[in-house]
């Protein structure tokens, strides 16, 4: 098995996993079971999509072509100068 895409995310996991199966490439979510765990588990990269050895190169190119990593850390906002608290 390969590692083709790790995230925090669970939504994002299973997003990947979709295409790539839609494509025809068996994929698998790994540490879906290990969210609601705490203690000495580390608090993230738990969730991993991986594939077969022989699709990593395919796989590769529909994990970049969704282009999950692009979008925005922020929040959405249209005003640059966004304000911060205001007083009650």
């Amino acid at each position: 098995m390969q590692l083709v895409y790790q995230t925090n995310n669970l939504f994002d996991a299973h997003l990947v996993k979709h295409a790539l199966e839609d494509a025809g490439i068996p994929a698998f979510v790994f540490g879906e079971s290990l969210l609601g765990a705490g203690g000495e588990l580390p608090l993230f990269g738990l969730l991993r999509v991986c594939v077969p050895d022989a699709a990593k190169p395919e796989a590769d190119d529909i994990v970049a072509a969704l282009g999950l990593d692009a979008a925005a850390g922020g929040p959405i906002c249209d005003d640059e100068q966004a304000p911060g608290f205001l007083p009650a």
